[in-house]
């Protein structure tokens, strides 16, 4: 790893990556540090990604084994208390979607009611995102952050940011994916696959059906900062190809505001917001 210390910090990578080694998750084993000069010499995971290989046949064997890992993730003990996914940041982020979607990617000027409806539907979605269950959370535990190994498969990186959160918020990351996309009855049977896990593990009776409503509606926020962190990447740091991902990930989010009346009135802005959305 080369991270240049006046733009990255490779300090939070190495004290989570003690944790969850410790605890026997599938991460890069790290053989020397040179903190001063931002270098690490880690263990080798292979180069073929989840999105690599993933298909029909093997996907719901792939994400077993991936939500296996996650489970294990999560209840790593935090030997040194993780940065909380505070009400704060998880607000921060789902505002990207109006600055950097709707304001410099359409080139849209909200209206006063436009402003209230998103206002009241962060509010609404931080409610269900909140008051679940709080884990270690990756972040960013999808088709490529996971590694297909040969043993305790998959390998796991790019964990650096990870955050103490809702438990169910990596499981999005994994099943609403913003790189590849699957039917709705295998994103439901993996949902179930983890809940009857995480039960048994924290002797737990979390319900299907209340699960999938925290499931959806972490759905919204996680993708409500992912398009808007799409849309910077380009205009800000010249990374296109992130464009084209965002048609997936747009189609998860508007799958959720039609699920719940709550959302009704932010479904009807996307409406109003589509065809600025197809002329890009």
């Amino acid at each position: 790893m080369d991270a240049p210390p006046d733009q990255e910090d490779c300090r939070p990578f190495i004290t989570v990556q003690q944790m969850l080694i410790r605890h026997h998750v599938h991460v890069p084993e790290i053989f020397a540090q040179d903190i001063d000069n931002g270098f690490l010499l880690l263990s080798d995971l292979g180069s073929t990604l989840y999105l690599d290989v993933l298909n029909e046949d093997n996907a719901k064997s792939l994400y077993q084994q991936a939500i296996d890992s996650l489970l294990s993730l999560q209840t790593t003990p935090q030997t040194t208390p993780l940065p909380k996914y505070s009400q704060e940041l998880l607000t921060t982020e789902m505002c990207l979607f109006d600055e950097w979607f709707i304001a410099e990617h359409l080139g849209h000027e909200l209206n006063d009611k436009q402003h209230r409806i998103l206002k009241e539907t962060r509010q609404w979605i931080l409610g269900y995102v909140l008051e679940q269950p709080q884990v270690m959370v990756h972040r960013d535990y999808h088709s490529r952050n996971l590694m297909v190994t040969e043993e305790n498969n998959p390998g796991i990186i790019d964990f650096q940011d990870a955050v103490h959160g809702p438990f169910s918020y990596d499981l999005v990351s994994l099943l609403k994916d913003c790189y590849i996309s699957w039917p709705h009855e295998l994103v439901t049977e993996l949902c179930e696959y983890f809940l009857n896990r995480y039960n048994k593990i924290h002797h737990s009776t979390i319900s299907l059906s209340e699960f999938m409503n925290w499931f959806h509606l972490t759905t919204a926020q996680r993708h409500l900062k992912t398009i808007g962190i799409f849309c910077r990447l380009n205009y800000r740091d010249g990374k296109k190809n992130y464009l084209n991902d965002i048609p997936r990930t747009l189609h998860y989010l508007k799958h959720v505001t039609e699920m719940y009346p709550e959302l009704y009135e932010f479904n009807q802005l996307l409406e109003q917001l589509q065809p600025k959305i197809k002329v890009q």
